[in-house]
């Protein structure tokens, strides 16, 4: 018999938090990118805060002292992850039994997303050719991963979606050959798409009072959408004439989302809502009763919490959360050997502490608060890279980094499965003319086999483990092409 469902609407801002908190990007720590230059790429995202680059309007606004003419620059990354999973997803019925929940392994969750950016960079004249303005278009955060249908982690993840875009303006000055600095605002937009399978029987069953008669699972896919602003500032140092030393802070921006999500709930299901609603009523009068016992009256409570939850969940409603992206500081250096060849290296600490837990709070007084731990610490990114300078047309980069994960084994989730990686990286630039610039890169970004233990935990709305272990890397394929006039 075919089994048919019906759709209901409901607004939910915290599971989108949820979303843009653990949907990943492979090649960055986190859900960090990076790529914002098909230079910074060749070189395995080194010299990001002193190289001659547009991308310094938000990597360090400082290093835009660096143009003598106004610049625009395009770059577009390429980033393909590819991933398996290799486990099981399983339930408890009992203390000491699991059982599968069947399906296949999710296939590659990863694809091919095209990352770009664009910046402006313009040197003012007379009495201000000391200041630079900038303008610059970018995406910080996020990537898309979507399992195949069925799949065992199903009601861990199905589809995670963020897309943060970042407007950057920025103004620098030159004190002297030696010393600038420079300063920016940062109008950042994120966007969150997030889907699970609901395992409605599993609910059902774990009730102290079992409702029998298995309804099926329900699916939900969830949006949400904010606005905010935070501050990039930065200095860039020449000691030596030879020797180049830059560093910037990016401060955290604080995100509170609203959102909307679509339920498919199996027919069977909200045909017996209204039911449950009034078993629910029931409940609650048995607690506001004084004549029975203490015990009597609290086990009645807990019915009416239970089965309100089940009666009026599922339905148009508004909750509340909060998001803070990290705040990102960088060291660069840069060493000209000679005419033909210039070391860089960096160090980039990312303060992703912010991200401990996300607390989601509901209107609907039959939805409780949730509390979902992460405990993220903040991590390190170092790497060394360096420009072969062939000829006056052509140069040639390459640069290896190490890079570490913010999660660890115990709160690591499918939506974000992240570890250690190391990268490698390769590129070069073709000067047309004098005034034009045509980048190529490619960067190989090697994961760290990843476990994942989610043991049940239903007071997280988790229902189900999963065990198992991610393998996988990332590819990148970046262009880009610079005009100065």
């Amino acid at each position: 018999m075919k089994h048919t469902t019906r759709k209901t609407r409901y607004s939910m801002i915290a599971v989108a938090v949820v979303g843009a908190l653990v949907a990943g990007n492979a090649a960055a720590s986190g859900f960090q990118i990076r790529e914002n230059s098909t230079k910074n790429v060749g070189r395995a995202l080194t010299g990001t805060a002193v190289a001659k680059d547009g991308s310094s309007v938000l990597n360090n606004p400082a290093a835009m002292t660096n143009f003598t003419a106004t610049n625009v620059q395009l770059d577009v990354a390429g980033i393909d992850l590819d991933a398996s999973f290799n486990g099981t997803g399983y339930y408890k019925p009992t203390a000491t039994t699991e059982v599968s929940v069947g399906g296949g392994n999710g296939g590659d969750p990863g694809e091919l997303t095209a990352v770009p950016s664009m910046s402006f960079i313009m040197p003012l004249k007379g009495d201000l050719e000391s200041v630079r303005l900038g303008a610059s278009v970018s995406a910080p955060f996020g990537l898309k991963t979507e399992y195949e249908n069925g799949w065992m982690g199903r009601y861990n993840a199905t589809i995670s979606d963020v897309k943060t875009v970042d407007l950057t303006l920025s103004a620098a000055i030159e004190f002297s050959p030696k010393v600038s600095v420079g300063a920016g605002v940062i109008f950042q937009r994120t966007e969150v798409t997030l889907g699970r399978d609901i395992p409605t029987n599993l609910i059902i069953s774990s009730l102290p009072f079992p409702l029998n008669s298995p309804v099926g699972d329900g699916n939900f896919t969830l949006t949400g959408k904010d606005n905010a602003v935070g501050f990039v500032a930065g200095i860039m140092l020449r000691p030596w004439n030879n020797v180049t030393i830059g560093y910037s802070h990016r401060t955290e921006i604080k995100h509170k989302f609203r959102g909307t999500a679509d339920f498919t709930m199996p027919n069977a299901f909200t045909a017996r809502q209204p039911g449950l609603q009034t078993l629910a009523a029931n409940a609650a009068a048995a607690a506001a009763n004084t004549s029975l016992s203490p015990t009597q009256r609290a086990t009645a409570a807990a019915q009416a919490q239970q089965l309100g939850a089940l009666g009026y969940g599922f339905q148009d409603g508004t909750g509340y959360s909060e998001l803070t992206t990290p705040a990102v500081d960088t060291v660069s250096l840069s060493w000209a050997l000679n005419d033909r060849v210039t070391l860089y290296g960096d160090v980039q600490r990312t303060g992703w502490e912010t991200l401990n837990n996300v607390t989601v709070g509901f209107s609907n007084r039959y939805q409780p608060t949730s509390v979902e731990q992460f405990n993220w610490k903040n991590t390190w990114y170092y790497g060394i890279g360096a420009d072969f300078k062939l000829n006056d047309a052509f140069t040639l980069r390459a640069g290896v980094g190490y890079d570490e994960s913010p999660t660890n084994d115990h709160d690591r989730t499918p939506r974000l499965p992240d570890n250690n990686r190391n990268i490698f990286a390769a590129g070069g630039s073709w000067a047309v003319s004098n005034n034009l610039s045509i980048d190529f890169a490619y960067m190989r970004v090697n994961v760290k086999k990843t476990p994942i233990d989610l043991p049940p935990n239903a007071a997280e709305g988790r229902y189900t483990g999963l065990r198992g272990d991610f393998t996988g890397h990332a590819d990148v394929f970046s262009v880009g092409g610079s005009f100065s006039f």
